[in-house]
């Protein structure tokens, strides 16, 4: 897929990035090195770069898969209703080794009141909705995925899970998601649920109201484990 524009928005890294990016600074829209508060704040910034009517972004540990971004496209274009758009992740490791697959039901907008299930570096939106709700709370430092999507919801988006794996999430023990959790990812998870429902959200209750997406989950990997379906 050619109309793309590539923005590269790095924290002022000082290992051997900046090296990098300037080999391939000519066929990137914008290229920044610069400190800054945060992964939303830097994100954020990023966006304010591009033009285009659909945005996402991706880590620098995750991957989109060969012939992602063109399948989206068309997804798009031929439902211009659909806001927001997800799919299917690979597992990898540092090594680049397929150690999993999360093979996801249809949307279920009221499971994600509860939890956040979709995969960000698969998830793709539009112009429109990011610019009604003004973009990332640059108050989050590891739930900004799942306040988005609860934004999005506010707001009025269509979601649709896509039936594609689109990308590819890396595991190591220092990966943010793991480093992070405790001090950081369990305030800013009860925030929003406390948020979403007005009410301080019990362990045991989160959990059953997630149990029939999470049941709905495990039946449509094993589907896809004895082939009943081919992604």
């Amino acid at each position: 897929y050619p109309n793309l524009e590539y923005v590269i928005q790095d924290g002022g890294s000082r290992d051997n990035t900046p090296a990098i990016l300037d080999r391939y600074r000519a066929r990137l829209t914008h290229c920044e090195s610069t400190p800054d508060r945060g992964q939303a704040q830097a994100i954020n910034r990023g966006f304010r770069r591009t033009s285009g009517d659909v945005l996402a972004y991706l880590n620098s540990d995750d991957l989109l898969l060969p012939g992602a971004v063109a399948y989206v496209a068309a997804y798009l274009e031929q439902h211009p209703d659909i806001d927001v758009v997800y799919g299917h992740r690979i597992v990898i490791d540092e090594n680049d080794a397929d150690v999993g697959r999360w093979v996801l039901p249809p949307h279920d907008a009221g499971a994600l009141l509860w939890f956040d299930y979709v995969p960000q570096e698969t998830l793709f939106w539009r112009r429109r909705i990011w610019d009604k709700i003004g973009g990332l709370d640059e108050s989050f430092q590891y739930a900004l995925d799942w306040d988005l999507l609860l934004r999005f919801l506010a707001a009025g988006a269509r979601f649709a899970r896509l039936p594609r794996f689109l990308g590819a999430f890396r595991v190591h023990p220092a990966q943010k998601t793991t480093a992070l959790w405790h001090s950081v990812g369990v305030p800013e998870t009860n925030r929003l649920l406390q948020r979403c429902h007005g009410r301080t959200i019990s362990t045991k209750e989160r959990f059953l109201r997630i149990l029939p997406y999470l049941c709905r989950h495990a039946l449509w990997h094993k589907f896809y484990r004895f082939g009943v379906f081919s992604y």
